[in-house]
């Protein structure tokens, strides 16, 4: 039997993003990338003896808004802890987070499954600062505290996910409110976005939940699907054999695809979690709240469900969009301007985050230009592998969409009275094909339509081809 037939995944995530603030949560050194090590820190976020930490106001609007994006309640009372654990990249030995009395709680999100929508719950919001980085070198480790300090958002979903699709999709929605709302930068290349995830599983139909095990610091969302599938398989076949499963914190080989034990699992006892006695309690009035609630923009479920509604895009097309801001910015005002968006809408999707290298950079297309392009789609002036090379060009250089078709000879030929005699040429010149047509092979068909692609050097109106290839084999 196949083991996901007989075996459920069931999983939970923590992901940490860094707060898009210019200092860092208690002092005033930067939090810029890729600093010379051990150039933007201080007693503060070292953790020397003496130094107090000052809490920076922008962590707390931010992780606020992080809230109030993903439907959770907002405290308006709410405690800094320490959460004591020796790390070498933490000079400290603690770390200043919360426990029990977080900033957000109890939210969701909601993600387009093949079986439709679905609700991941999700259980905390809190703050914290981040240790750290370990250089390793032939000749020993070396700390680097530059990230010492850095202000985070913990985010923890409910155990609601059940495949590597299911939470790749949603940290793809947690991506995307995240940078609307410019609580961070999302650069997971950075490490400002990273996800650990817990997964166990349990034989199909059972609701007692298995034991779990932690895989830290997955920052890219193809080792994030590699993981589970490997860690999921592992566990599978490890209860076959009448193995247990151990609670562990497990790292992820990228080389390898495979997961391997680093410690075993902590609980939250285990950190000695404690008031922190130099911060005060964290209060937001209600007219914070209201403030920053206000500011929010428009959020990709409100913008999906107007796709699905004004232009007819399928609720997964509509979310693949709304991903990115960018690209949902440029469908909008292409969108507004075009007869066929739903051919702007597949230009962006296959093309865009090829041409900006996966990026959230601006579009250098102009929407009206976009919309001509579709409409060109739509009128079968081009193919759509033409519509693709034409906005790669267009990319490159501000252009009228046509006149550059024309110059890359790209215009797709429609004409009958031009297609006709080529059609002819075809038909005399393949009669084995035409044989296998006549015989009922309908692939032959197919055949004789690429062969008139061929005269027609790829430009020729694959519809208006197949009526004339069918007029002419029937005569």
């Amino acid at each position: 039997m196949n083991m996901q037939d007989k075996y459920e995944m069931v999983i939970g995530v923590e992901i940490h993003a860094e707060l898009k603030t210019a200092t860092k949560i208690f002092c005033g050194c930067s939090t810029a990338f890729g600093a010379e090590p051990n150039t933007q820190c201080c007693p503060v976020c070292t953790g020397m003896p003496g130094a107090l930490p000052v809490l920076n106001r922008e962590v707390v609007h931010l992780a606020a808004v992080a809230g109030m994006a993903t439907h959770c309640s907002i405290s308006r009372h709410s405690v800094q802890d320490r959460k004591n654990y020796f790390y070498p990249d933490l000079p400290k030995a603690y770390q200043i987070s919360q426990y029990d009395k977080p900033l957000c709680e109890k939210g969701w999100l909601e993600i387009e499954t093949d079986r439709g929508q679905k609700r991941i719950g999700i259980t905390r919001i809190h703050i914290e600062e981040d240790a750290g980085k370990l250089l390793h070198r032939p000749d020993g480790t070396l700390v680097d505290c530059n990230r010492c300090g850095v202000p985070l958002i913990e985010i923890v979903s409910e155990p609601d996910l059940r495949s590597a699709d299911e939470v790749k999709a949603f940290l793809a929605k947690l991506r995307a409110i995240l940078l609307y709302t410019g609580v961070s930068d999302c650069k997971m290349n950075e490490g400002s976005l990273r996800c650990d995830v817990n997964l166990s599983i349990r034989p199909r139909g059972e609701e007692k939940l298995g034991t779990r095990t932690e895989m830290k610091n997955l920052n890219s969302f193809q080792f994030i699907g590699r993981a589970i599938e490997y860690e999921f398989a592992r566990q599978a076949a490890a209860v076959e054999a009448g193995e247990s499963i151990v609670q562990e914190t497990r790292r992820f080989d990228e080389k390898s695809g495979q997961t391997f034990s680093m410690r075993r699992k902590e609980n939250a006892d285990d950190y000695r979690y404690f008031p922190d006695p130099d911060l005060p309690p964290i209060e937001i009035s209600e007219q914070e709240l209201a403030l920053w609630q206000s500011q929010i923009p428009t959020l990709p479920d409100e913008r999906k469900a107007q796709y699905v509604e004004r232009f007819g895009l399928s609720p997964y097309i509509a979310e693949q969009l709304t991903a990115s801001r960018a690209l949902a910015d440029c469908f909008e005002r292409a969108a507004e301007q075009t007869q066929a968006p739903k051919s702007v809408a597949s230009l962006l999707l296959t093309e865009a985050p090829r041409l900006m290298d996966g990026g959230e950079g601006e579009i250098p297309v102009a929407p009206a230009r976009l919309a001509a392009l579709a409409d060109m789609l739509h009128d079968g002036s081009l193919s759509s592998g033409a519509g693709k090379a034409v906005l790669g060009a267009l990319w490159k250089k501000d252009a009228d969409p046509r006149e550059l078709a024309q110059e890359l000879g790209l215009l797709q030929i429609s004409d009958e009275q031009t297609l006709w005699p080529l059609v002819q040429k075809v038909i005399a010149g393949n009669p084995k094909a035409v044989a296998d047509w006549r015989g009922g092979k309908q692939a032959a068909l197919q055949a004789l339509i690429g062969q008139c692609m061929k005269e027609t050097r790829g430009r020729g109106n694959p519809a208006v081809l197949q009526a004339l290839l069918r007029q002419g084999l029937e005569e």
